[in-house]
């Protein structure tokens, strides 16, 4: 592993295969497998990003930053969060069995956000 001179940025050079595989609902599983593969040779991740190959083979991979933040507010299948990205966000999940009480759900919701929204001193 090289480090540079800043502290916050790592790199790390791997010899290895890379081995794309089409799935059968038509997308392209890329792995990449090291020559010499090792516990602890790179720090794992999970998430989101953007990734390109080259028509020469190589291979570029960078990954997203999440935007939305941690839930400011946690109610009954809903949460209230303030973004980063300057988007405020309330994200209701309903099981398909009370599909039937959506309407009674998203108004108890709703009402308990606005009521944590006036008390933390937002005007509505």
């Amino acid at each position: 592993m090289k480090k540079n001179n800043n502290n916050n940025i790592k790199t790390t050079t791997l010899s290895a295969q890379v081995a794309i595989t089409k799935t059968e609902c038509g997308s392209n599983l890329i792995q990449g497998l090291p020559d010499n593969p090792r516990a602890g040779l790179v720090e794992p991740f999970h998430g989101r990003g953007k990734c390109q190959m080259f028509n020469n083979g190589a291979f570029e991979f960078i990954q997203e930053k999440r935007l939305r933040g941690k839930p400011e507010l946690k109610v009954d299948y809903g949460s209230l969060s303030f973004s980063t990205d300057g988007n405020d966000r309330v994200i209701f999940t309903v099981p398909a069995e009370i599909r039937a009480q959506l309407p009674k759900v998203l108004r108890k919701g709703i009402k308990e956000i606005i009521n944590y929204l006036k008390k933390e001193g937002y005007s509505l």
